[in-house]
């Protein structure tokens, strides 16, 4: 049963650490410490072995809980251990949490609130497109929190961010904002401003 423990519990760690670069970013912005959200982004290139570390030691737990009952010298079936963490309930429970922590780069983006410009385009303004290339997003998660921090911004007229082409097309009003802000904005997040374009 010990092993049986370990392997459950393996089988959650690598669950969580598959996905930790995308949690952290949501557990910032809940904690209001935005600048760790990138903490964890160096462990997205490992996220297929972790995944596949945690299929396998799943899948190994079913498989012995599965198996045929072990039977004593006499023949006769040993009694299952009632405790609740021996039971296929719980192994079931572990198995549901597993796949929503591997999934949950997918489903992130509900966590975060709805993001609106607030600036009014008004006749003196001078607006602005930046094209802001970031490093260290590497999901749907780190896209959001991006925009979250941008769009919080006096003068901020659009923000489309993208983690796959490392990007933030910001549209701004430079009489209410200016690029440095911006900058610091992003930065702010724990990603790392690697290059600005103005159009």
């Amino acid at each position: 049963m010990k092993k049986q423990n370990g392997i459950i519990g393996a089988g959650i760690i690598t669950a969580i650490a598959a996905s930790l670069c995308c949690i952290t970013p949501v557990l910032a912005l809940l904690a209001g410490s935005s600048g760790i959200a990138a903490s964890f982004s160096w462990l997205e290139p490992l996220r297929p072995f972790l995944i596949g570390i945690t299929i396998l030691t799943i899948g190994f737990a079913w498989f012995q809980k599965l198996r045929a009952a072990k039977k004593d010298d006499c023949g006769c079936e040993t009694p299952e251990n009632k405790k609740f963490i021996h039971t296929k309930a719980f192994l079931g429970i572990v198995t549901v949490f597993a796949i929503l922590m591997m999934a949950f780069p997918y489903y992130s983006k509900m966590f975060y609130p709805q993001t609106t410009n607030k600036s009014v385009i008004t006749t003196d303004a001078v607006l602005k497109i930046a094209e802001v290339k970031i490093k260290g997003m590497t999901c749907a998660a780190c896209e959001e929190h991006v925009k979250f921090e941008v769009t919080k911004l006096p003068g901020i007229i659009s923000s489309e961010v993208s983690y796959a082409n490392r990007n933030a097309m910001i549209t701004f009003d430079t009489m209410k904002t200016n690029i440095k802000i911006i900058e610091l904005a992003v930065n702010k997040t724990g990603y790392k401003v690697t290059d600005i374009k103005i159009k």
